[in-house]
């Protein structure tokens, strides 16, 4: 197989671009850093394609790899053919692979293993000939009492398993009967008691063709089964599967023939078919798993890309009843400036104390803006605090915020050591209040798995949903850029090229000898060699240094042509502090192409290189609509069908999207009312954090339900 021409043709891009990208990884460099600074050499590819090409360049290996030990491994026991040769040459998937090796792979002892050691293959071999010699008179030869073949049926029971056997380890009719069953098998569940009221209810008589099944359906059942309120199977089109069969192995209609196709019977009852319900089964929910990841990635993606709110004084909110409601002040930069804690839920319900501690913070700090956690006693504390905002002269608008992975923050090591002297709960208050100031950089220190944005992802493979997520949060990071003087070990811990044990030593550094003035003193820091800098230093930036490139995304093995581009522009170095938006036009006035050459660099690098001279250390989350703050609260009792609202898109799931539209319980928009044209999935039209009108549908209060549309609004 040419793995680099099969992954051109797979996505769809040149064979020089997979040819670099390949090379790139195998010189160990980050997908960050290929995808920001080697887009000459990749054609500018982005660095969600950079990690599907090399997930699936990894697979490609190992299936060839596995090819070569199969071959390896049926040649030394002398049964290799030009056909299996070609057979493995053709797989495209590691369980073809396996089919093909079925017959040579030693076997636990089976019953056509013990058969073959009553030395039963010749009696097999000429009942599988179909002759119309008689099959009971050649058994007769094999009855032996040493063997433990007593009677005729013994001898023949005996052949037929080793038939059976045959007929189920062959990969050419394994190939056809498995595209019979991912083509038209159904899957079907039943109720293990259907009198139990379960969540799976809808599912106690259930079936539908597996091909069709959509992902979040197939999560469903697979966790109804694990729980055992389901039995769930598959169930194939028999009459086809076993034409198939028959169509392979009976040549006859005779007394023989009759004993192969019962072999057949056997073979597939036995043998095949609950193979294949377990590799069709295995095959739906891998691939239903990689769309519930690739749901969740989307989801975090946007998450950790919420616009900050900048330069803002934050009150954390963490609302409970009995412990009563965490609070915690951070000043603009996230440092803890006060925490208290009030009862304004029951059964204290002391509002006007509340009211009075709360107002106290908000004047004493100048608070901006307040976060409320979306958890317990959230709706009662929403309340409270829009009567409050009232009753003050201050602007202060407030947001609730998903405090999903707080707790798991609060309770951790991080926690400890950042906030030794806070018990968990304020803790978690702090948490609240930076994920409103800066999401990004608060996130970075929960598990991904703990955010909570997706469908069954606890139900998710662990590593290979650590992977994904872990990817994401490191791309959103780099992305970002991260200010080398103030950024947490978590944040550094996702920049490119480091990991957490020098993310700690780029801190104690910073601690022991003051902050870093320039890019190049990262190479003094511990275990952070040449290589390691060649992949951070772009995304590290410092504010205020000494020298101003480095509070830029330009590479430092760009800055030469950066000041040459920056001469022949007539700016000087010292202008790039405030920004040069104005430089942008002077190099479509001299020539992109003309400035490329001249400068040595390729024209997508001299893009980057003036998109950060205009505008230096630009964060691309600040193009984004700023989040949806309020100042007053709804209750779901004031909803009416017709009502069109504001919301803000809190998850994006198979079937549909949650909406906040600030009544404490999020509506659903069904997928089928996003919008008029047909779509595959909600990600085609929304993402989470998108700011959206609907209209009310309908509202069931007693179940706490809301149908929402964002069509005709």
């Amino acid at each position: 197989m040419d793995i680099l021409k099969q992954l051109a043709e797979e996505f769809k891009i040149r064979n020089t671009q997979v040819e670099n990208t390949v090379k790139l990884i195998d010189d160990g460099n980050t997908i960050p850093f290929i995808s920001r600074y080697r887009k000459e050499m990749t054609g500018g590819l982005d660095d969600q394609l950079l990690r599907e090409l090399s997930e699936r360049l990894t697979y490609l290996r190992n299936l060839e790899s596995r090819k070569e030990e199969v071959k390896s491994l049926i040649e030394s026991g002398g049964n290799l053919t030009d056909k299996i040769t070609q057979d493995l040459l053709n797989a495209k998937t590691l369980a073809e692979v396996e089919d093909i090796y079925r017959p040579f792979k030693p076997k636990r002892k089976t019953r056509a293993g013990i058969a073959k050691e009553k030395g039963l293959q010749p009696l097999a071999d000429f009942i599988l000939a179909q002759t119309l010699a008689s099959p009971t008179a050649e058994a007769d030869i094999y009855i032996s009492e040493e063997k433990g073949v007593e009677t005729v049926d013994d001898a023949i029971n005996g052949a037929l398993d080793i038939i059976s056997e045959t007929v189920s380890d062959d990969a050419d009719l394994r190939k056809k009967l498995y595209a019979e069953y991912t083509g038209h098998a159904l899957i079907v569940s039943k109720a293990t008691d259907e009198k139990a009221e379960t969540v799976y209810k809808n599912y106690y008589d259930y079936s539908e063709l597996a091909c069709k099944i959509p992902p979040h359906r197939l999560l469903a059942l697979d966790r109804g089964e694990r729980e055992d309120a389901l039995k769930v199977s598959i169930e194939p089109e028999e009459q086809y599967v076993m034409k198939h069969i028959y169509r392979a192995y009976v040549k006859a209609e005779n007394d023989c023939g009759r004993l192969v196709r019962s072999a057949c019977d056997d073979s597939f009852k036995r043998l095949i078919h609950p193979s294949l319900e377990r590799r069709l089964r295995n095959e739906l929910t891998e691939k239903a798993c990689d769309s519930s990841i690739h749901t969740f990635s989307d989801n975090l993606r946007q998450l950790l890309m919420q616009p900050p709110v900048k330069n803002s004084v934050a009150l954390g909110f963490d609302p409970g009843y009995r412990t009563g409601c965490k609070v915690a002040v951070v000043d603009a930069t996230g440092k803890v400036l006060d925490t208290s804690v009030v009862y304004p839920t029951p059964p204290k319900s002391d509002i006007a104390g509340a009211e009075r501690i709360i107002k106290n913070l908000i004047e004493k700090h100048k608070v901006d803006i307040i976060a409320i956690g979306n958890g317990t006693a959230s709706h009662e504390s929403e309340v409270f605090m829009a009567d409050l905002l009232k009753k003050i002269d201050r602007k202060v608008s407030y947001m609730v915020v998903s405090e999903a992975g707080a707790s798991v923050y609060s309770a951790s090591k991080l926690a400890a050591e950042e906030f030794p002297e806070y018990d968990v709960s304020l803790r978690s208050a702090v948490s609240i209040a930076r994920r409103l100031q800066d999401p990004l950089a608060e996130l970075v220190k929960i598990d991904p798995k703990a955010i909570g944005v997706g469908q069954y992802q606890h139900d998710m493979p662990p590593a290979k949903l650590s992977d994904a997520l872990g990817g994401v949060v490191e791309d959103s990071v780099n992305s970002v850029g991260v200010d080398l003087n103030t950024a947490s070990v978590s944040l550094l811990g996702y920049v490119a090229g480091i990991n957490s044990a020098v993310a700690k030593n780029i801190v104690t550094y910073r601690e022991e000898n003051g902050v870093f003035t320039n890019r190049k003193e990262l190479l003094k820091v511990s275990k952070l060699g040449k290589k390691a800098y060649e992949q951070c230093a772009g995304f590290m930036r410092i504010h205020g240094g000494k020298y101003p490139l480095d509070n830029t995304s330009v590479h430092p093995e760009s800055y030469k042509a950066a000041e040459a581009l920056l001469e022949k522009c007539g700016f000087k170095l010292a202008d790039v502090s405030g920004g040069i938006p104005s430089i942008k036009e002077q190099v479509r006035a001299i020539g992109v192409k003309k400035l490329s050459d001249e400068l040595g660099i390729g024209e997508m690098t001299l893009a980057d290189i003036t998109n950060e001279l205009a505008k230096p250390g630009r964060d691309p989350r600040d193009e984004l609509p700023p989040p949806l703050l309020r100042t007053d609260v709804a209750d779901i009792n004031s909803l009416k069908p017709g009502m069109i609202l504001d919301g803000t898109v809190r998850n994006v799931i198979d079937f549909g999207v949650f909406v906040d539209i600030g009544v404490h319980q999020d509506g659903l928009v069904h997928i089928s009312q996003i919008c008029d044209k047909y779509i595959k999935h909600p990600l085609e039209v929304v993402k989470v954090g998108d700011i959206v009108k609907v209209k009310v549908l309908d509202i069931d209060p007693a179940k706490k339900r809301i149908s929402l549309t964002m069509k005709g609004v």
